[in-house]
């Protein structure tokens, strides 16, 4: 399954898409044609490396990819269109285009149909990612050819790496707060006003005091988290911001 599509032109095919409630037919060339697209092909929706990794990390560097001239990333998976609109709205992946190739056409095509009737899946696409530019395969990023479901090099950073080696990635900012809490307002404020995207994990019953002392050794909130670093409260966040915006 390795490489020996690169150099080619994709697979001629029409998808069968669910758009405001209504079927519509988008090509191939539709797709493709006049454009540099990502595509990460995977077995199924709502599956769990799917789901836990492989869509959320691609949504994730999108402003990445488009700095690097991609013009659009494409998830692509043997479901239906029903499917694959639900799973795209569970995700919350709208940086992403999500393909239903249904009837594995595409899949087929691209020799890359594999059976998984072991897990009551019937046929289902083999992971793997790929450069497409006008239409024409330049590189592949094909899982090893081993039992169960790798996934080793079709991920987003991989993808990346291969477009610029040198390219950003997002500043990755998580946030833990609890309603009513006058520092925790004046840290989204701050975080918001210097333009950082954020995640915000409020307390309540699943997640408790306890766990930001687990995590951090802090008893008080807001903390804040970047890129799996603790920077602190409201005043360390605002220190922070500064340095970043000076920097």
């Amino acid at each position: 399954m390795a490489d020996k599509r690169e150099g080619q032109r994709v697979p001629q095919v029409t998808f069968k898409t669910r758009q405001q409630g209504d079927w519509v037919d988008v090509s191939s060339s539709e797709v493709f044609d006049g454009k540099t697209v990502v595509v990460f092909a995977l077995p199924g929706a709502f599956t769990p490396t799917c789901s836990g990794s492989h869509v959320p990390r691609f949504n994730e560097l999108a402003p990445s990819f488009r700095a690097n001239g991609v013009d659009d990333i494409v998830c692509l998976s043997v479901n239906d269109a029903f499917v694959m609109n639900a799973w795209k709205e569970d995700q919350g992946a709208d940086e992403i285009t999500f393909l239903p190739d249904g009837n594995g056409e595409f899949t087929r095509g691209m020799d890359m149909m594999v059976d998984k009737d072991d897990l009551g899946f019937g046929p289902r696409s083999w992971r793997y990612a790929m450069v497409v530019r006008d239409g024409v395969i330049e590189k592949m990023f094909v899982e090893p050819d081993v039992p169960g479901d790798p996934y080793e090099v079709s991920d987003a950073d991989t993808v990346l790496d291969y477009l610029n080696p040198e390219a950003e990635r997002p500043t990755v900012v998580t946030l833990f707060t609890k309603p009513g809490c006058p520092y925790c307002a004046r840290a989204k404020a701050d975080l918001e006003k210097h333009g950082v995207d954020y995640e915000e994990v409020e307390l309540s019953r699943e997640v408790t005091i306890r766990s930001v002392r687990a995590i951090c050794g802090a008893e008080t909130v807001p903390q804040a988290f970047v890129s799996g670093e603790r920077i602190g409260g409201s005043e360390a966040i605002a220190e922070w911001l500064e340095k970043r915006k000076a920097a």
